[in-house]
């Protein structure tokens, strides 16, 4: 049948959603204790999903993010199927690279015709209005929001800004990185901060409640670079949109760093994730604002049904050992992105025995 959300309908002059989006969601948010969090994943729309890999049978993968009803579609699969309380983008990290003058394809993951050096960067990075060529992204959000449940949240993401560097530079396999170099910091500033603060400004404009950062490479850079670094983020990116920036940065990072930076700053982040090789219980403590997102083991969750439901289960115990007051801002996840072999029936147990168990 004809199903209007008419609540979603958008002035397009506006960016005001009449709906009540997702209320744990919000109360996670804004910090209100409660005992059942919410819940989503990183890559919930993805390779483990039938929903997915059926759509992957007649479209390519960039055409799952770039046409806004394919990544509407793409995005509302794991909504259906498993109840999450929140609906993500579907989109890539790196299309802000291409958007710069960067030549890049997927086969299947992303290729570069030339990666970026000291040499090249005039060369290559010469688009003067590099947002126009991301409004696919704007459409797929207000898309996802037509088809969303009126009590689901929505939200978009961006990469780091030095995850992105890094991938165009080629270094994102590297362990560790050097200091960074002048020319680098450059980039960073003429670059990639002016783009990513429009592409943040352009998905809440479209309605996204938050937009989280992923910086999956954040974890190369030396401690004083990381704390620049984050401060430049913070001034450059989040400044503008108080309370609607979220960041994630994976194992390998400093937590004391992030918080250390997110505390001295008059502009905090939204809510921090949390890798699954923390306690969250500790971050639980030591965080004052913002919310907690995290941090279930993304291995485990791969694991035979017994021994994962095994896991879960103490996770779940330590976690219910707190009270809610204490573990306000929770939203509950993994600690990094779902894996392509994790069983869809884990997926939907895990999102079933959180609300049943907590």
């Amino acid at each position: 049948g004809l199903h209007l959300n008419l609540c979603r309908k958008r002035d397009s002059k506006k960016s005001i959603i009449s709906n009540m989006p997702n209320s744990r969601f919000q109360n996670a948010l804004n910090r209100i204790p409660q005992e059942v969090p919410p819940i989503w994943f990183m890559r919930q729309a993805g390779r483990y999903h039938d929903h997915y890999q059926n759509l992957k049978k007649s479209h390519s993968f960039v055409q799952l993010c770039k046409n806004p009803s394919l990544s509407a579609q793409t995005a509302l699969g794991p909504i259906e199927e498993f109840d999450f309380d929140v609906a993500i983008l579907f989109s890539d990290i790196l299309f802000p690279l291409e958007s710069l003058g960067m030549d890049l394809i997927y086969d299947p993951g992303p290729i570069f015709k030339e990666h970026l050096s000291e040499e090249n960067t005039s060369r290559i990075l010469t688009n003067k209005n590099p947002i126009s060529s991301l409004e696919f992204q704007g459409e797929a959000i207000e898309k996802t929001l037509e088809l969303l449940p009126e009590d689901k949240s929505m939200i978009g993401f961006i990469g780091g800004p030095w995850t992105l560097l890094s991938f165009a530079s080629a270094k994102n396999k590297f362990a560790k990185s050097e200091k960074l170099k002048s020319y680098q910091w450059e980039i960073l500033e003429e670059h990639i901060y002016p783009l990513l603060h429009k592409n943040i400004s352009l998905q809440l404009n479209a309605g996204a409640e938050l937009v989280m950062i992923f910086d999956s490479c954040a974890h190369q850079l030396v401690k004083d670079d990381l704390l620049i670094y984050l401060n430049k983020i913070l001034n450059e990116l989040v400044k503008s949109f108080p309370n609607q920036v979220g960041y994630y940065a994976k194992d390998g990072v400093s937590y004391d760093d992030i918080f250390a930076a997110t505390d001295s700053s008059k502009v905090p982040f939204a809510g921090i994730g949390i890798d699954s090789n923390v306690r969250i219980q500790d971050i639980f403590s030591k965080r004052k604002n913002g919310f907690v997102q995290g941090n279930f083991s993304e291995k485990v969750i791969t694991q035979d049904f017994n021994e994962f439901d095994k896991a879960l289960s103490l996770f779940l115990e330590d976690i219910s050992a707190l009270s809610k007051e204490d573990r306000k801002g929770w939203v509950c996840g993994l600690g990094h992105g779902v894996i392509k072999t994790t069983p869809q029936e884990n997926v939907k147990h895990f999102v079933k025995k959180v609300r049943s168990y907590l």
